[in-house]
């Protein structure tokens, strides 16, 4: 994995685990909450690719789609999600790759704030770029 798919992978864990720990009700199971260091090689993967997509869609729609509401941000990133799980995991669980109303509550937000998390590491990259 390259510095720049590492980096966007950390953007995307470090939001998760935030996420998780915000919203989760009760205890997390210790792999929602494991450090970057410690994520499985296809978690780590999978986070850096769906970054990379957060990314794209932002960028290709000239930063309109930092304009969604919430809950379509949310549904974006747990789309990318479940076609990283299908690209990785032959036969997932069913809760693997639910529908978004399916989501428990929790998973909802973490999917909001991990969108809104490249959103501000993408327009803080902008902002170094531009000065």
């Amino acid at each position: 994995m390259s510095s720049d798919d590492d980096h966007g992978g950390k953007v995307f864990r470090e939001a998760w685990i935030t996420g998780v720990t915000t919203h989760y009700p009760g205890t997390p199971k210790d792999s929602y909450i494991t450090p970057w260091e410690n994520t499985p090689d296809w978690e780590r993967a999978s986070a850096a690719a769906v970054y990379c997509q957060v990314v794209d869609f932002i960028e290709l729609t000239d930063g309109a789609a930092t304009r969604l509401s919430p809950e379509l941000k949310g549904q974006f990133v747990a789309i990318c999600w479940i076609g990283q799980i299908l690209t990785r995991i032959p036969d997932p669980k069913p809760g693997y790759i639910a529908p978004w109303d399916q989501l428990p509550e929790w998973q909802q937000k973490t999917d909001i704030g991990v969108f809104e998390a490249i959103q501000r590491d993408v327009t803080a990259s902008e902002a170094v770029s531009k000065s």
